[in-house]
């Protein structure tokens, strides 16, 4: 079993690459920006080994470590620090530190301390075959940030219960993703998980998708067709977008889960199902249910619980985290061994506000791996877009005292969005309305 540590260190960019390298060399590995939240996962569950900055935000290294003294609690804890503050890593000794290390660090000098600390032989590299030995590569990712880890906490909550669960986000959050975790923690995790997505199947098929069909029912009904209600049976069955279903397929479904059965079109036949729904939508279904265009008896069914996804721009702890976690998945598609994000580039991703979420982010890192010429991903790969992020809607986002720059800065932003009004008024931070105006004002 892969020994755990926990890296204290409100240095994103760094805390994020030891976490990829220790990954790398075997280790499992947890990360905390505060000492507040160090003390809520070393409350949680027990580490082989804390590693910590001497400065963070809420309190000093050294202050988390008499917490941890005070407690039944001899966790190796070693000390990050900088030359200039060796007394105060030596005050850290004293109180009941394993070992301090100097900043800048040097990884082989890190890893030789983290062995001696825990005292446990390095992970094997090979295996009796002579080939290298890889963990099964990870097709999911919670996230370290307090939205993240208030997600998951409900989806444990929510899980095991036979509950059907309403999972509200934007576009490209991870909703399936969510949704596939929640059947994976449930007792129905042995049965099959079918997800439909209700945005794409045609009004007129919407029927034969969900209860099937017999061989020659409607034109075109060659075979006899089980629908996603008995594929997904004793199991769970994921619905996405379900707000774009037409009023009588939603009339269809509440029958269903009513009754527990469904009837094959074409069929007398009745067939008994027992599913666990999963639901999921970027609308407002409260709205649609104003409008008449969705049944507020099906919202009730479909939401015993809501659980609502953070958009990435509100977790910005873990935009790293995913970053790295694409990498590997990129590593492994297109057959490169990229190691990780330069600097510049780690930056870069923190600073972009990713409006396409999760699925805009792994997108660019797949590019971006496979445009890479050396061991890191650089600024060169992630593109001008992710470089030069729209600008935060604000009246002074133009230069209303001149024209020429102005009006230059109105045709750049045309350039780059292809034309595109509305996608230009965002980049510049104004509305569309006032975009119109410019241009009239400057005849573009």
């Amino acid at each position: 079993m892969a020994s755990s540590i926990l890296i204290v260190e409100d240095d994103l960019v760094f805390s994020t690459m030891m976490k990829t390298w220790l990954a790398k060399k075997g280790f499992e590995v947890d990360t905390a920006s505060a000492t507040a939240r160090a003390r809520k996962l070393l409350a949680e569950r027990t580490y082989d080994l804390i590693l910590s900055d001497l400065r963070l935000p809420d309190q000093d290294g050294i202050r988390l470590l008499a917490w941890l003294r005070s407690r039944p609690c001899h966790t190796p804890f070693i000390i990050m620090t900088s030359y200039a503050e060796i007394q105060s890593a030596v005050e850290a000794m004293k109180q009941g530190a394993s070992d301090y290390i100097a900043k800048p660090i040097h990884p082989d000098e890190l890893l030789k301390k983290i062995k001696e600390a825990i005292k446990t032989p390095e992970p094997p590299a090979y295996t009796e075959t002579g080939k290298a030995a890889h963990p099964a590569p990870q097709n999911f990712l919670e996230g370290e940030s307090e939205a993240a880890h208030q997600l998951f906490n409900y989806v444990r909550l929510v899980a095991p219960t036979q509950m059907s669960v309403l999972i509200n986000g934007s576009s490209g959050t991870g909703k399936e993703y969510v949704a596939h975790r929640i059947h994976e923690l449930s007792r129905r995790n042995g049965k099959p998980f079918i997800a439909i997505d209700c945005g794409s199947i045609p009004k007129e098929l919407a029927a034969s998708e969900f209860f099937g069909h017999i061989k020659g029912s409607f034109t075109g009904a060659l075979t006899d067709k089980k629908g996603a209600f008995e594929e997904a049976n004793e199991g769970t069955l994921f619905l996405d977008e379900i707000g774009n279903l037409s009023y009588e397929v939603q009339v269809q479904l509440l029958r269903a889960l009513q009754e527990r059965r469904i009837r094959r079109i074409g069929s007398a036949k009745e067939i008994e199902v027992d599913v666990r729904l999963i639901c999921a939508t970027n609308e407002n279904l409260k709205e649609g249910i104003a409008k008449g265009t969705f049944r507020e008896d099906l919202y009730h069914r479909i939401n015993e619980f809501t659980l609502r996804m953070p958009d990435l721009k509100d977790r910005a702890e873990d935009i790293l985290l995913f970053a790295n976690f694409f990498l590997d998945q990129a590593n492994r598609e297109l057959e490169r061994n990229l190691i990780g994000f330069d600097a510049a580039a780690s930056e870069a991703l923190q600073r972009y506000p990713w409006p396409g979420n999760l699925r805009q982010l792994k997108n660019v890192v797949k590019r971006a791996t496979l445009l890479a010429q050396g061991d890191f991903i650089t600024p060169n790969e992630l593109g001008e877009d992710i470089l030069i992020p729209p600008a935060a809607p604000d009246t002074a986002s133009l230069n209303l005292h001149d024209g020429e720059l102005e009006k230059q800065r109105i045709v750049h932003a045309l350039q780059r969005t292809g034309n595109n009004k509305s996608k230009a008024a965002q980049l510049l931070g104004i509305d569309r309305k006032t975009l119109y105006n410019k241009m009239k004002l400057y005849n573009l």
